[in-house]
């Protein structure tokens, strides 16, 4: 049983063959924390883990004891106002204005396997064994309040899910003002916090800072999780690296407003703190309403980062995502608007699906321009209908035209989203979030829909289902280019304005949960301006997302490198663009365009008739690759090398290796070239150092050799690539190896 109950000391200690989680119930009958990490044995009390201090100018519980301050005590679920000055977990206001809570410790349910969230995305267990659940009921008296903080310890993982739900039976009505997913703390602060940070075109960058006193935190407030700022943390040891040391990972399974927190206090006690940002945040619970927090996915590692992360690729790519699309190879696909933009008819869209066969891709995705009157950005989001001049057969009949080639047909979609240029608008115009009396501002000239309202949800849906109903569809990318300004909802009273970022995202799962399940064999791909809502709570619907609009090969190594940190590489939408690059305009060959790709979902963006024929068979031969190897690819275990954050930053790599370890694919990338520069080996890692591998058909070496000594690179390596094709060395060179158990 990994869950146990010491009930003499009343703790609880939730363990596998991985870590230990050990909690317990406190004089106040409130919860304590007492550990988090690698595994302990399990033994009658802990009692000599929990630490109490005298300290002067100190708040106390109780009379006459001068040690019980839960300012100086690590806690599971606090709250602020009872000897705690510290951010709390949750706040509630409630009727005679009080915002002071006492949420007591009531009774516990240890069961096996996982509830599902109510509305909410969240990871979950195909047999009940997988995992066991631990609820802890606590019950604040005075306003008549249930706390159900869970958590959830799986087997074979290093791997705690959490997640709190307010229960309210009081006769007066209470307001959350705050309500965080988690809570935990540290007895030290000797960790860094590494976080992904960035902007449109460059997403996820890898940032890494010392904790110091006080507050550092990252956050969004724009209604989505953003590309400035990921929902991920982890807090790593200073000594730890990609491949060794203490790393805990926190991840929110949520796609909107979020607050990742650590506080560090005058004595060096960390709070870790992860959940919906009480920025702009209020839900009113009257008697018998409840509200359910999403889900915060924590990860122990004591073998460095790399580790961490192909925790969560495990978790999130076999039981995050959903559907029939989890576990299936995904398509080589080839998408028109890098190539086209909104100038294409239904010929030339044909012309390019063509060539697309020739070269062996399988998906032709018909992007944006396709509905209304969609010739630029200023019209007709919100009209799903066909464009019938650009394509006079309809959808239908340009799908069954790819079809019949032997593709699949995949469309674009921008559902949350209006031009003030629609029928939607000018029958609607109530429908899009906007505050009365103020100047409405854009974002590429659209507006955001109220998804807090079921009405909106259904007219959207309904206008999908026809067009997925009528065509042969077998991919949708999910478009949303607009941040939420003027936050206002029509609908909500003015008591529950606070609501509107929240039942926003309820709305967008929702939609996702409908449409996925009405049509399972549809695979969707999300996007927000390339990478501005790539989350794991996309993921449940979604299960890969588009990387970045920024497709420049160079720029995806940071931006890719620093997805892996959280996601897996199945979930990267990934292509190869044309040269000169449409974002920044460089020229990168089209070897290292692929080379980059094939670590994520693949496929291509641009016109494949503006090619010259050397180039299509190099993309011919790309694809082959590509397919001969994406199981792998996919499935394997992913390791990160070398650092494009680190050093100069010139040199990035990765590698994949099978389960097995018979297979391996390995990824290194220059970006500029140097003259008369140093000797320089590889270092792989991940392999079994007793197999003899053969690498790139040309030598063999043990595995023992590979990790030790590395792979010398001058001579063949620098020339040699994939095929029959040679590259000159150069600025924006990179080299694939490939390795094979003799």
């Amino acid at each position: 049983m990994p869950i146990l109950f010491n009930e003499s000391v009343k703790e609880f200690h939730l363990y596998n063959d991985h870590i230990s989680y050990i909690l317990n119930i406190m004089e106040n009958n409130q919860l304590g924390h007492l550990y988090f990490g690698k595994k302990i044995k399990h033994r009658s009390s802990f009692e000599h883990l929990f630490q109490l201090e005298p300290r002067p100018i100190t708040a106390c519980v109780f009379e006459g004891n001068l040690e019980f301050s839960l300012d100086h005590i690590k806690q599971e679920y606090p709250s602020y106002g009872t000897s705690d000055f510290r951010y709390p977990a949750h706040v509630i206001r409630q009727e005679n204005g009080s915002r002071i809570t006492n949420f007591e410790y009531k009774s516990y349910e240890i069961y096996k396997g996982k509830k599902k969230l109510k509305g909410l995305p969240a990871t979950y267990v195909e047999k009940e064994n997988e995992a066991t659940t631990l609820e802890v009921t606590l019950q604040d008296e005075i306003i008549g309040t249930e706390l159900v903080l869970t958590y959830t310890i799986y087997e074979d993982m290093p791997v705690i899910t959490r997640n709190a739900r307010f229960v309210h039976h009081g006769k007066e009505k209470i307001v959350l003002e705050n309500a965080m997913s988690m809570s935990m703390e540290f007895p030290d602060d000797d960790f860094e916090m590494v976080h992904l940070c960035g902007a449109w075109a460059r997403e996820r960058h890898v940032k890494t800072r010392k904790l110091e006193k006080g507050i550092q935190s990252i956050y969004s407030a724009r209604g989505a999780s953003s590309a400035n700022h990921n929902p991920f943390i982890a807090l790593k040891r200073s000594s730890a690296g990609e491949n060794q040391g203490e790393v805990y990972g926190y991840n929110f399974v949520y796609s909107g407003n979020f607050l990742a927190q650590v506080e560090v206090d005058s004595h060096n006690l960390t709070r870790v703190m992860m959940g919906i940002n009480p920025f702009e945040f209020e839900w009113e619970l009257n008697k018998d309403e409840e509200f359910q927090t999403p889900e915060v996915v924590m990860v122990y590692s004591d073998k460095g980062l790399n580790c961490m992360s192909q925790t969560y690729h495990k978790l999130y790519r076999t039981r995050l995502v959903k559907g029939q699309w989890r576990d299936k190879e995904r398509p080589v696909l080839i998408n028109n608007w890098e190539g086209t933009y909104f100038d294409f008819t239904e010929e030339k869209i044909l012309d390019i699906a063509e060539t697309g066969k020739e070269l062996g891709i399988e998906l032709f995705v018909l992007d944006d321009g396709w509905f209304g009157k969609r010739n630029d950005d200023t019209t007709s989001l919100g009209d799903w209908f066909v464009n019938k001049e650009k394509l006079p057969e309809g959808i239908t009949g340009v799908a069954k035209k790819i079809e019949a080639m032997g593709m699949k047909f995949g469309l674009w979609f921008e559902p949350e989203m209006v031009n003030k240029e629609s029928e939607l608008y000018k029958n609607h115009p109530d429908w899009m979030i906007s505050t009365p009396k103020r100047r409405d501002s854009h974002g590429r000239n659209q507006y955001v829909l109220d998804f807090s309202r079921k009405e909106v949800v259904d007219y959207i849906y309904d206008m999908m289902y026809k067009v997925l109903k009528e065509a042969p569809i077998s991919y949708i990318k999910w478009d949303m280019n607009r941040n939420i300004t003027e936050a206002f909802s029509q609908k909500l009273s003015a008591e529950r304005q606070g609501e509107l970022m929240h039942r926003y995202i309820l709305g967008v799962y929702d939609l996702y949960e409908r449409l996925t399940s009405e049509f399972p064999h549809i695979l969707f791909e999300s996007c927000a301006s390339g990478g501005g809502r790539f989350d794991a709570g996309i993921m449940q619907y979604a299960p890969q997302a588009w990387g970045s609009d920024d497709s420049d090969a160079i720029e995806r190594l940071k931006i890719q490198y620093g997805t892996s940190m959280a996601y897996p590489i199945s979930s990267i939408g990934a292509h190869v663009s044309a040269a000169p690059n449409h974002q920044i305009g460089r020229m990168t060959p089209i070897e290292t365009r692929a080379n980059v790709a094939y670590f994520g979902t693949f496929g291509y963006e641009l016109d494949l008739n503006k090619l010259t024929e050397e180039e299509k068979e190099k993309v011919r031969k790309q694809v082959k690759f590509f397919k001969d190897h994406r199981e792998l690819l996919h499935k394997g275990t992913f390791y990160r090398l070398i650092s494009p954050f680190e050093g100069d930053g010139n040199v990035t790599s990765w590698m994949v290796v099978s389960e097995d370890k018979k297979k391996a694919i390995v990824g290194y990338y220059q970006a500029l070239n140097k003259p008369n520069s140093s000797f320089t080996r590889l270092k792989l890692t991940g392999l079994d150092p007793e197999k003899e591998y053969n690498l790139n058909n040309i030598r063999y070496h043990y595995g023992d050799e590979l990790m030790n000594v590395g792979i010398p690179l001058d001579g063949n390596f620098k020339e040699f690539n994939i095929g029959d094709s040679k590259i000159e060395i150069g600025d924006f060179y990179s080299q694939m190896f490939i390795l094979t158990e003799k």
